[in-house]
């Protein structure tokens, strides 16, 4: 997965918006001006930081090694997935549709 690639998914949901309240270095992504997503596109090692259930937080970490406790964010809600092509893309499409549907439905 590209940073493009990244952020055409990431606006693709229904309402999904990129803003930069950290800096224009970290985009954060946000539905109903709740964040679901950030990451630091420009960065070389890419990753993205996505809001998850907390035993499904877990749960991805022990099975994955590309996916790590949420950097500078809440550890127990949120993860950050290193996009180093481990995961498939679909994977990653799948964590991401989770953090949206969970910001959505609160």
């Amino acid at each position: 997965m590209t940073p493009d690639s990244l952020r055409d998914l990431l606006l693709s949901f229904a309402g999904a918006v990129e803003t930069f309240p950290f800096g224009p270095e970290t985009s954060v992504f946000k539905v109903g001006g709740k964040m679901f997503a950030l990451s630091r596109l420009a960065e070389p090692s890419l990753r993205v930081s996505l809001k998850c259930e907390p035993e499904v937080a877990e749960a991805l970490r022990d099975e994955h090694a590309a996916v790590i406790p949420g950097y500078h964010l809440n550890k127990r809600h949120w993860n950050t997935v290193i996009l180093d092509g481990t995961l498939s893309d679909e994977a990653v499409k799948e964590m991401i549709e989770d953090s949206y549907d969970l910001v959505v439905t609160r």
